[in-house]
């Protein structure tokens, strides 16, 4: 029967090892995936930049959903190299083209000076509750250490503040701040589902933060039970990353509008009609804003709110839901955001349309022009406030 060092050295005869500097430099030189396969406490006191992590009792089950390219350049190491040159026969028995070991591990390579780092980690609690992202490739232990660290504001905790924030919390959104002055009432529990029976009369933020902290206990729920007004909309919204615009009224959305322009950052809005809605994101540093969009606004006949029209229960749900998706999206720089894009929803057809939103050359509120915008309370057309 083999031993242990028959299969070690059988094993490493069928793969091929380089040193720490020739992993260094092709790690230097990127497109390398730099595979750790350590246990997670090893890898929790230190590692090499950019490096991807699987424990090796992991690796088989879990390597093909991180590294789906099978020909990609794949550097593997572990503390000492042992680990490492099994599991690099264990990749190339897997169809993996061009892995090498790095002999010596992670321990000769920090011994050398080589640049290392203690990666971000989640505690064991915050593993098992976000399990889910942390398979995604795009979102991992980083990027969920990003989503806890980040802050969204939403205006509105009504038919779109409500699922949009029941999900950012789901997602681990660090600190979700919430604008309303309103409280809860019996004909909002048809589409408003941060909200219930025992709650009617509650102020709205607080029906919210106790939803809220109730689901995920890592979020910290900021509550601003005020109107939206020009003499606080820049300090309300001042520090966060992104803010959900659920805003029911046109001098809301005008106002959100040219502060979040004149602070550069990025607006998600949607908007709901009896049986349709649509969601665009307005950032002011890459695309168009409200103003683009609704140069002044309509008519009140031409635009009834849901009180007068009326409103499908579950298209709120609908929006709001993509409101949090796209919020997500911008914070952790995935996909392609909304920037410049309406998606209209029409709940009857159960279809979806989009459609090009382009900058109006006439519009004077842009971020380039930010130092001239003006705040101020809106009447008539809401007219922006520009310095001259």
């Amino acid at each position: 029967m083999a031993s242990f060092r028959d299969l070690l050295r059988q094993t490493k005869a069928e793969i091929t090892e380089v040193d720490t500097a020739e992993a260094d430099r092709r790690r230097q030189n990127g497109g390398v995936v730099l595979l750790d396969v350590r246990e997670p406490d090893e890898y929790d006191q230190g590692a090499v930049p950019g490096a991807l992590h699987i424990a090796r009792g992991n690796l088989e089950s879990n390597v093909e959903g991180r590294v789906p390219d099978h020909d990609a350049p794949i550097v593997v190491y572990c503390a000492g190299g042992v680990r490492s040159a099994f599991a690099a026969k264990t990749l190339q028995d897997l169809g993996y083209t061009d892995v090498v070991s790095m002999a010596g591990g992670f321990s000769r390579w920090k011994d050398e000076g080589r640049a290392w780092k203690t990666p971000v980690t989640l505690s064991a609690d915050q593993r098992n509750r976000y399990q889910r992202h942390l398979l995604l490739p795009e979102v991992g232990v980083e990027g969920q250490a990003k989503l806890l660290a980040s802050k969204v504001l939403l205006l509105g905790a009504g038919g779109l503040g409500s699922p949009a924030a029941l999900y950012l919390a789901a997602a681990g959104v660090g600190t979700i701040g919430i604008i309303d002055m309103d409280e809860v009432d019996t004909s909002n529990l048809q589409r408003q589902i941060l909200h219930n029976l025992d709650r009617v009369g509650d102020r709205k933020v607080d029906s919210a933060k106790k939803t809220l902290t109730a689901m995920n206990p890592d979020v910290d729920v900021v509550t601003h039970d005020t109107r939206l007004s020009a003499d606080n909309v820049l300090d309300l919204i001042a520090g966060y990353d992104v803010i959900i615009d659920g805003a029911d009224n046109f001098p809301s959305r005008y106002l959100l509008n040219d502060a979040s322009v004149k602070l550069g950052i990025p607006v998600v809005h949607g908007s709901i009609f009896r049986f349709e809605g649509m969601v665009t994101v307005f950032d002011p540093r890459r695309g168009p804003n409200y103003r683009d969009m609704v140069p002044e606004p309509p008519p009140a006949e031409l635009a009834p709110s849901c009180a007068e029209a009326g409103v499908l229960g579950v298209l709120p749900g609908i929006i709001g839901s993509i409101q949090a998706l796209e919020a997500i999206k911008l914070l952790l720089g995935l996909g392609d955001p909304l920037i410049g894009r309406i998606l209209s929803y029409d709940a009857l057809e159960q279809s979806f349309r989009e459609y090009k939103l382009r900058l109006d050359p006439t519009n004077p509120v842009t971020y380039e022009n930010r130092d001239r915008i003006l705040i101020a309370e809106y009447e008539g057309l809401c007219a922006p406030h520009m310095a001259h």
